[in-house]
């Protein structure tokens, strides 16, 4: 479960395991991601952001180890007071560090605001994301802080999303030390 502020995901992982034939892939293991609302069935906003984090994972899992299996990520949002999608992808790659599952790298999500007046936010509330000019989403790769992921909802110059790309890779290493802490805490014991 990963809670950066008031939104909350807990996340579960099963697999690799035996594929259904009509899933199975002949050269590396089938990812499948279910993101769960708090309440009510998924929507068309869950799906395309399932289809995110699905190629955001399948670029660091290295499935080739694993043909003709499933591996299945259900993401479960407990609590969502912004920057939800960035949660989901940090709770994603510590379900697949905990899970032990092969990565090419680990990856992280951060969620930019950009305000009205040029400032930019990071890990805004729900309330921010509303009065924001854009809110940018990114996923980072903690070799060489490349950028896996980018979605956008509204309108930014191309300046300002490289503001706002810098700031996002700057906050990615706070976030990479929390996963190493954690998992120094999780296996000290």
């Amino acid at each position: 479960s990963l809670s950066p502020g008031d939104t909350s995901v807990l996340a579960g992982l099963y697999g690799p395991a035996e594929a259904k034939v009509s899933k199975e892939l002949p050269d590396r293991a089938a990812l499948e991601v279910l993101l769960r609302p708090k309440v009510g069935l998924p929507g068309v906003l869950e799906r395309s952001r399932e289809q995110l984090l699905r190629q955001t994972c399948e670029a660091v899992v290295l499935g080739v180890l694993h043909p003709r299996t499933a591996i299945s990520l259900v993401l479960q949002v407990l609590s969502d007071a912004g920057s939800l999608l960035s949660c989901c992808l940090n709770a994603a790659c510590m379900a697949l560090l905990d899970a032990g599952l092969p990565l090419a790298t680990l990856f992280c999500g951060v969620t930019c605001a950009l305000q009205p007046d040029g400032t930019i936010l990071l890990d805004p509330t729900a309330r921010q994301e509303q009065e924001a000019r854009a809110i940018l989403t990114f996923a980072i790769a903690s070799s060489e802080r490349k950028v896996l992921m980018a979605t956008t909802k509204g309108s930014c110059s191309v300046e300002e999303m490289q503001q706002c790309l810098v700031a996002a890779q700057r906050a990615a290493n706070v976030i990479f030390q929390f996963y190493r802490d954690s998992v120094r805490r999780r296996y000290s014991k």
